[in-house]
């Protein structure tokens, strides 16, 4: 198989060779579903070009994906990534800002240092999270981005509203910590955001799309949301005599 997409500012995500399919054994006390996911990965060609790329894993390729297709990250800008680990969206990001720009990136679990960033070891969700991002960040952010996803419980709709509290509480900081005109990205699953999360996007933002990267397995049910045009904090009325 060969994909060929060029990406923006001379980027490409191009993935080439012959597709020669691993088969993978089930070995003795190795669950069929581990046996699954192994042969996945060994013939998954993002896996393959995430390790000639150096990148952590394949996600990278989802966030490159959806900059090309949105073109928000640019050089200079303050970017956080929520939900970073191991480190693939944190590197692109990198990249894309430059030495000149400014990455603040936390998960939940450890990941190695990403050169350039600032890391945080952290649940998000701890009180003391949004104050470590902050000061790092020396300023509003031009971007958040969230991956965060919660432990996979099997069943679909608690799962769904475990996300979408994760995406909630993302959201919040994001409205937070953003400049007029910035930019949040975060994933859900499909069936999209719930309505109020929705609409509230659409009032807080001039522009929300959703989107599948092409990296992002058929068999997963996970997109992605664009919210571009942050409209700023409303202004707090004037208190009435």
């Amino acid at each position: 198989m060969t994909t060929n997409k060029k990406g923006p500012r001379g980027g490409n995500t191009r993935m080439s060779g012959r597709n020669l399919a691993t088969r993978v054994r089930t070995a003795r006390g190795r669950k069929t579903s581990s046996t699954r996911w192994l042969q996945r990965q060994l013939n998954d060609p993002y896996v393959a070009e995430a390790k000639k790329r150096g990148y952590r894993s394949r996600a990278a390729f989802k966030l490159l994906e959806l900059d090309q297709k949105f073109h928000f990250l640019k050089p200079g800008m303050r970017i956080v990534d929520l939900g970073a680990a191991p480190g693939g969206w944190t590197q692109v990001a990198m990249e894309r800002v430059g030495n000149k720009g400014r990455v603040v990136a936390l998960d939940i679990n450890e990941m190695e240092p990403v050169t350039g960033a600032e890391v945080f070891h952290c649940d998000f969700l701890d009180d003391a999270a949004p104050g470590l991002i902050t000061g790092a960040l020396d300023g509003p952010a031009d971007v958040v981005l969230s991956d965060m996803a919660a432990p996979i419980t099997g069943h679909p709709k608690t799962d769904h509203l475990r996300l979408m509290g994760l995406l909630e509480v993302a959201l919040d900081f994001a409205a937070s910590v953003l400049v007029p005109g910035g930019v949040f990205v975060a994933k859900v699953f499909q069936g999209g955001s719930e309505r109020d999360l929705l609409n509230r996007m659409k009032r807080d933002f001039a522009t929300v799309r959703h989107a599948k990267p092409p990296s992002s397995r058929k068999e997963s049910s996970e997109t992605y949301v664009v919210a571009v045009g942050f409209r700023g904090q409303p202004d707090e009325k004037e208190p009435q005599d």
